[in-house]
């Protein structure tokens, strides 16, 4: 089967079955690119979900976009982002046009409840995954703790913190670079 297409229809099963974003699909890229087509080492499929957490816009497609040229160039990178941003767009477009159609209570409100919550679990289970990828230091394990309790006591804005961990990780490094 082509890449590209192998690509495309990963990122868009990925995204019209996680309804939590880019985050969430994470388990179900990982499982299928990773060690079912064996297309991309799972430590790069990791290496780019944290990259793509780091720039602005939508994290699906940044990572779309960055596994689709490594794994076949552009088309890659066409074919993986039209895949993750798709589902996102046919159901945001069937929301919005049905929304007012939909009771707001009984069955319907059980379902999105249900729903919440297994999204929940996909951002947990792709938070894990990313821990034991990039927390594996002492001083990783410790940024990443502060962040999450200056966020949790809503100390400090995210903006903030990243440029504060990112002053820290230059901070530590060039002690590294001078002993080399």
């Amino acid at each position: 089967m082509n890449k590209d297409w192998q690509l495309f229809k990963v990122y868009l099963i990925a995204g019209t079955f996680t309804f939590s974003g880019g985050m969430a699909m994470l388990p179900v890229i990982e499982r299928e690119l990773c060690q079912k087509r064996h297309l991309l080492p799972r430590d790069e499929l990791y290496e780019y979900t944290t990259l793509s957490q780091t720039f602005p816009g939508v994290i699906a497609l940044t990572n779309a976009c960055f596994v689709g040229e490594k794994v076949n160039g552009k088309s890659g990178m066409l074919a993986a982002g039209l895949g993750a941003i798709l589902p996102a767009f046919v159901l945001m477009l069937a929301a919005t046009i049905g929304y007012q159609h939909v009771p707001q209570s009984g069955v319907f409100l059980s379902i999105m409840s249900a729903i919440r919550a297994a999204s929940a679990a996909f951002l947990f289970s792709a938070a894990y995954g990313l821990a034991r990828y990039n927390l594996k230091d002492p001083l990783s394990l410790a940024i990443a703790a502060g962040c999450l309790l200056a966020t949790l006591f809503n100390l400090l804005s995210a903006p903030t913190l990243i440029i504060l961990a990112g002053v820290i990780g230059l901070i530590s490094a060039r002690p590294r670079k001078e002993q080399s």
